[in-house]
């Protein structure tokens, strides 16, 4: 007959009610349900499996090609790069910070290379006269004045090439101490008009009217001495390129989005092609190949601007050529 399940009740009128219900398939049920649970779970399984090799193939993958263009680059130079496959994972994103590291580094290695060559090729010149100074000097009897007048133009050549030296110093220092935590509220309007006083005496001997307008004050955080040494680089260069009876304009503003020190002259400008390349450590305009200097000035401004978190942007004057150094808002008490 089989198992039936029973409930048994009274009624208000005294009557029984015996309800009943045949329960045969209830453990055929129940075993399906396990069944299915089993099933289930040794699908999860295979799904984890399968989701894990995959993964596990990929990173592989992408590992590998990391490690055949690393050893591309050991072998062959800094041109190689890791390939992307549009997929904008993480994967993707780690190899596109790789190849930008290694754009990099390679731009670094270009500049020490063309810094290299042109410390050899400025230096060449003035050791080559002293050499041959020396040389003659040592063929010819001694004579008290020419060998004072050889001495002299000996020094000067040295004088030179140390300058050149300490400004190479004096930029790698810049570059690379984080000397910021030292930083000191300064204001850009009084160095200013140092920098205008001491530059006035040789201005005046070239009949250039060096001017100087703007806030008398305006704040900023930084090294004094480094912002007075790149404000009065850039000064020179404008009076030293300058044509005499020529102006030379130094303005300093304060706005709520930060100070602002600009030099106008009106002398031959930079091309605008060549704006960013007079950044770089020994980087001359081929009209100025003729004139004193090595080509480390702008170098140093650039150095110091970062530094200081400063912008820098060349622009016409028509004729002429602005420099305009931005500097962040003065920071408040308490920041970072």
């Amino acid at each position: 007959m089989g198992l039936i399940r029973v409930t048994f009740t009274s009624l208000p009128n005294g009557d029984r009610l015996l309800v009943g219900r045949k329960v045969d398939g209830l453990d055929s049920f129940i075993g399906e349900i396990d069944t299915a649970l089993g099933l289930s779970v040794v699908l999860v399984f295979v799904l984890a499996a399968a989701a894990s090799v995959s993964v596990t193939q990929r990173t592989v993958s992408r590992i590998e090609a990391i490690n055949a263009t690393s050893r591309a680059i050991m072998q062959s130079g800094l041109d190689k790069r890791i390939p992307l496959r549009g997929s904008h994972d993480e994967w993707d994103e780690l190899a596109a910070n790789l190849n930008i590291m290694l754009e990099r580094i390679q731009l670094l290695m270009s500049e020490v290379k063309q810094a290299t060559d042109n410390v050899a090729h400025d230096l060449r010149t003035p050791l080559a006269r002293m050499r041959g100074r020396l040389e003659k000097a040592r063929l010819r009897e001694r004579d008290s004045g020419r060998d004072q007048l050889l001495i002299e133009d000996t020094i000067a050549d040295l004088e030179d090439v140390l300058r050149m030296f300490m400004s190479l110093v004096r930029i790698s220092q810049i570059e690379a101490y984080d000397i910021s935590k030292s930083f000191r509220r300064v204001n850009l309007a009084q160095i200013a008009d140092e920098i205008v006083e001491l530059f006035d005496a040789a201005a005046e001997k070239r009949n250039i009217l060096l001017q100087r307008s703007g806030d008398s004050q305006v704040m900023v955080n930084g090294d004094r001495d480094l912002l007075f040494d790149a404000i009065a680089n850039v000064v020179d260069n404008a009076l030293k390129y300058g044509p005499d009876g020529g102006r030379v304009g130094v303005e300093t503003r304060e706005a709520m989005s930060g100070g602002m020190i600009c030099v106008v002259d009106n002398g031959p400008g930079i091309p605008e092609g060549e704006r960013q390349n007079v950044f770089k450590r020994f980087y001359r305009l081929e009209r100025s190949r003729a004139s004193q200097g090595n080509g480390l000035g702008l170098s140093l401004v650039s150095a110091v601007a970062r530094l200081h978190g400063a912008v820098i942007s060349l622009s016409d004057n028509f004729p002429g050529l602005t420099v305009q150094l931005s500097f962040p808002p003065l920071r408040t008490e308490g920041e970072s």
